[in-house]
This record gives C-alpha cells, structure tokens and sequence, in this order.
C-alpha cells in the first residue's frame, strides 16, 4: 500500500510540541495528564496497569534524537513509557486508523528496534504523530491557502499521551482525539464502505461524447447502468434493474436525477459531460474525497459556537445555528474560480440597510474599464475620490442590505440585485463575497432575534446606507465541504469547484485523480 511520510515521523510529532489547550471529549485520565510525573502504577479498567521496563536514562537520551520526543521523556524523567499492553494498544490503533482515512499515511514502527531504547522512543513517535494527525490533521491549512483564519486545535499532546500511559487509557486517548460529531462518524462510515469495497478492475470509462435524453438509444448505456448500480443508485438484484436494451428509460432517468440531486448539478436527467464526469468516478474517488473532507474537519474545533453560521463554499449554502440547534438552511452565492471564497472566520457586528458599493480597483479595471459614463449613470455609479461608488437602491450589486464582518479580507455577506441567479446549480459565481438568498428576510430575522427589529425597520425606511449594530456579534465560518451528511443522513457528494482536494490528497498519500470541478461564467460585476 502506497504511504505518505509527510518528511519524517519526527516533524509530524514535532506539531505536538508547545501545546496547551487539551482537547474535548478526552478521557478523564488525558485531561489530567499534564499533573503526570513519574511511571506510578494506577488503576484502569481492566485492572492494574501493566509498568514498563526499566531502560537506561542514557540510552532513551542516546535515542531520542528529535525535539518533540525530548521534551516528552523530559517531562516524565527520562523513564521508559511503553508496557507491553500500551505497546498493544498503539499497534491496534495504527491498525485501524482507516477509519479516520489515514491508512496511506506511514506514521513509524510501535515494533521493536534492535534496542529497548529505541523501541520506546519510535513508539512515542509513532504515538505523537498518529495523535496530532487525528487531533488537528497531517497538514497545516495555512500552508495551503493564502487566507485561513478559522481556529486549529491544539492541544498538549505530550501531556495528553503521558497520561494516558500512567492510566492504561492510551487506546481510548487516541480514540478521543479526532471529531466525535454524527457528521464525522458519517464520512467515516461511507469511506470504509467505499475503501472495503474497491473492484479488482477499474471500470471502463464512458466515453463523453453527446448528451443523452430520456428515450435515446445508445451503446453507453450498458456502462452508464453498470455505473449507477456500482454507486448505490440503481438496485444491485437484477429484477430491479431495468433492461439493457441500450435505451435511456425513464428509471434510469430516476436514478440520474438523484446522482445529480447529490453532486450539486441541474436535476434534469440528462447525460451530459458533468454526469459523466461523476460516473467515471471510482469507488476511490469518492473514497479519496472522504478521506480529504475528514482530514478537512479535523482541522476545526471539536466545539464550535454553539451560534453560528456556516457557509459550505462548495455547496453554496448556509446553515444558521442558534442556541446548538439548525434554524435555516439557505443556498447562497460564492466565489467563482480565481476569485475564490477563502476559508475564514469572523463574526457579523452589524447589518447595513440600503448599502453604497465602494467598487474595488480590481473589479474596476476588469469589468468597467472601457464603461462610458451612460453606462455608469443606469447602474446608479459615479466617481469619487478616484472610486467608482455605486449609490443605494434596489440596482445596487449588495442589494438592500448588507451583513459587515469583522475581518481583514473585504469578505462579508449581503443581498443582490439579481435574484434569479440563486436558481442556478452551480452558484460560484461571484468576486469572492457570500451572496444570500432572501437576504432581507434573514436580515430581519437575526434583527427579530438580537431585540433590535424597531431600529432596523427604521434604518431600512430612511432610504440611505444607515448601520445597525448586533448586540451580540454571530460567529461566520466560511468552510469548504465536497462530502458532508445530508439533512435525510445521508453523505452527500459535491464537486471540486476551486480544485483544493488533490494537494489534501497527495499530502494523505492517496493516488493521483483529477478532481471534478464545474466551469462557470462571469455573470455580473458584483463584489
């Protein structure tokens, strides 16, 4: 099987190092681990804990040759760690760490060296590096994007696995480190079920030739049929499947509408370039893409406000949470490739009633330059201060109300002037700002919600950009999911529209694939 080193198991432990936040749902005995100071025998479960051997303090000194494990012999006295049943229960946790999609990841040895030293010292790799992949992921999220401001966990790994040795606990520690929520254990569910699942021979291609329409005839249909069983949408017992004739029929139509229902795209039927483009998809493609969107949310806190609202970037919607609880789901429009959405958070202070647009120069001397003033006098624009502004009114390209945030990117929500887009699939359309559908309506009810309706009402009566400030700011993140459990439980797929899933991918060790991503147009000149 094909591994990532990532550079060395030594750098990946080296992220556990200078922590000090311990991590949620960690077991009794980890959340103390940071008062551990000696190899003292305490109870555990089963009975009481098995103590290691006793090793040189200069031969653990002689082996551990990285700073990560240093520190971590450091702080319990240069003793050994590893009894033969914590020696047990990292090697059945390395065992089965496909659950969480690191199975192409090589994080060293928990078998024995050719010294005890050494042994103890790559076990207590091996431990760390497995544990800062499932407590905040392989790789940093910043190393990838220019803009990444969400908070990653970090806690004290050190302290962390040192308590779980002195408990006997070190399985459970391990267990408690990646997310715990219904949406993981989703993702991780349906990637074991894809990974166990693998033919022995890919299946062919289809061929991407003209689009096929419910009572078309043609030789690919064989294939296409095979395919949709393959992916779940089609019964795998022959009564349930219809006859191979090599016509498109109206079930397997049925069964196309729900495949594009689940990838984002236009719930026609028809067989076009991106229907295909998703059937050509193996088993380890969507493997792939579950193992990439896991390791996606392992960088995130396993607690996040409990008010918040979520933007999926590559679904185009929005999830408003209140109180721990989903109070509406609306689609939204995002940033079209180039001009991508980026992954941050920060909080919305305040609604804007009748908002001005300040155009940026960017959009400027891309979309306007050349514009003549008649032009610019029909979409309400004029100069000022070298800045075309564009005045408010139900022409403006924030529409009628806009939601400030607290951030340093120009990035925020609001209304348009053009609705009818929110009825496209693919919504990845715009400069890099969240558009949101009925963005009035949600504007209204957050003002309902924070006790401030009175004041917004009149902002939104005076005709003029007027502010009104939220009494309590609401957490945004703008987050970016291909995989991601469904409102009927199950995961739903999405494409790969800003093409950010083959770096994750390589970095986890999974095979080169090319990454299925839409191909919008510009379609207006807005923020």
């Amino acid at each position: 099987m094909k591994t990532s080193t990532l550079g060395s198991v030594a750098a990946l432990a080296l992220m556990a190092q200078g922590c000090n936040i311990t991590t949620e749902k960690q077991s009794a005995s980890g959340s103390n681990a940071g008062t551990a100071t000696s190899n003292t025998v305490a109870p555990s479960a089963s009975g009481p804990v098995q103590p290691p051997p006793e090793i040189a303090r200069a031969d653990l000194q002689a082996a551990a040759t990285d700073p990560a494990t240093k520190a971590f012999y450091g702080k319990d006295g240069w003793q050994a760690a590893w009894s033969a049943d914590a020696t047990q229960a990292l090697v059945k946790a390395l065992a089965e760490r496909q659950r969480d999609g690191l199975d192409h990841v090589d994080f060293g040895s928990a078998g024995d060296q050719d010294s005890s030293a050494k042994s103890d010292v790559a076990r207590t790799r091996a431990a760390l590096a497995y544990a800062a992949a499932l407590a905040h992921g392989v790789i940093d999220p910043t190393t990838l994007h220019k803009v990444y401001t969400i908070p990653r966990p970090d806690p004290d790994l050190a302290a962390g696995l040192l308590g779980a040795l002195h408990a006997g606990t070190v399985g459970a520690w391990l267990d408690s480190l990646a997310p715990q929520d219904s949406d993981y254990k989703a993702l991780s569910a349906a990637y074991l079920g894809y990974r166990n699942g693998l033919p022995d021979k890919s299946a062919p291609v289809i061929p991407n030739t003209k689009a096929i329409h419910v009572g078309d005839h043609d030789p690919r249909i064989a294939n296409i049929t095979m395919q949709l069983i393959s992916n779940g949408y089609l019964p795998a017992d022959p009564s349930g499947v219809p006859a191979d004739t090599g016509t498109y029929t109206p079930p397997l139509a049925n069964a196309v509408k729900q495949l594009q229902l689940d990838y984002g795209l236009k719930a026609d039927g028809t067989i076009g370039g991106d229907v295909l483009d998703v059937l050509n998809q193996g088993p380890e493609d969507k493997a792939r893409a579950l193992g990439v969107e896991m390791e996606r949310r392992r960088w995130l806190s396993r607690t996040p406000p409990a008010t918040r609202i979520d933007v999926n970037t590559a679904a185009a919607t929005l999830t408003y949470y209140r109180d721990g609880k989903i109070v509406d789901r609306r689609k939204v429009i995002v940033g079209k490739p180039g001009k991508e959405t980026p992954p941050l958070r920060a909080p919305i202070y305040r609604l804007v009633a009748n908002p001005t647009w300040t155009v940026p120069k960017s959009i400027q001397h891309a979309s306007l330059g050349g514009k003549g003033a008649a032009y610019l006098k029909a979409h309400g624009m004029d100069y000022k201060g070298g800045f075309i502004v564009q005045q408010s009114g139900p022409k403006n390209a924030l529409g009628l109300v806009k939601f400030d945030m607290q951030d340093d990117q120009a990035i925020y929500l609001h209304d348009t002037s053009d609705h009818s887009l929110f009825g496209r699939v693919q919504r990845h359309l715009s400069h890099g700002c969240v558009r949101v559908d009925d963005a009035l309506g949600f504007a209204q009810a957050l003002a309902q919600q924070q006790g401030i309706l009175p004041q917004w009402q009149q902002a939104r009566q005076a005709g003029k950009e007027s502010f009104v400030t939220l009494p309590q700011p609401i957490p945004v993140r703008l987050l970016y999911w291909n995989a991601f459990q469904d409102t009927d439980g199950k995961v739903a797929f999405r494409t790969d529209p800003y093409g950010w899933n083959p770096a994750i991918a390589k970095a986890l060790g999974f095979p080169a694939a090319r990454s299925v991503q839409p191909k919008p147009k510009d379609i207006d000149i807005g923020p």
